[in-house]
């Protein structure tokens, strides 16, 4: 596959598996939101490289949603997907679950990271297209349009 060629969801699509150690945790044995950041943030890099097969840097996380703790000697199971795509930037979701022991899952947190892809000095260079197919795939991609507007117009506010 050509690397400007356009791609499918699932062909950047990917799982991050982690147990949270003593280190990971604050004085309740919660995992601490800085360390559940910094394994969204390589999960997203990841997504985002497989699309790109480029390196790629972390220029903004959207959505930051904690709606349910983790805790020490917990199963974390983080999902990284490709939502939408501009001319060199990438949105991802990460979804990220506490799987308990018989396999079920509690979502604990959804975050959107956008990524933009690396040329070998450091720029940004184009990305392939993204193909949605399913139902889900293609409301993620017209929401990943409506969110791509809102930072537009912020970015234009601040400035």
């Amino acid at each position: 596959m050509e690397r400007n060629e356009s791609k499918f969801v699932s062909d950047s699509r990917t799982q991050q598996v982690q147990i949270v150690l003593p280190q990971h945790a604050n004085a309740y044995k919660r995992l601490f939101g800085g360390v559940l950041m910094q394994w969204i943030d390589i999960t997203a890099a990841v997504t985002a490289r497989r699309h790109s097969c480029t390196e790629v840097t972390t220029v903004r996380i959207d959505t930051l949603d904690f709606v349910a703790p983790a805790y020490v000697g917990s199963t974390v199971l983080l999902e990284g997907c490709i939502t939408h795509v501009g001319n060199t930037s990438m949105e991802v979701r990460v979804d990220t679950y506490v799987e308990s022991l018989d396999g079920n899952r509690e979502h604990v947190n959804r975050a959107y990271v956008v990524m933009v892809a690396l040329d070998d000095q450091g720029k940004p260079v184009k990305v392939p297209g993204l193909i949605p197919v399913s139902d889900e795939e293609k409301a993620e991609w017209e929401a990943g349009e409506k969110r791509r507007m809102l930072r537009k117009q912020r970015r234009e506010e601040k400035y």
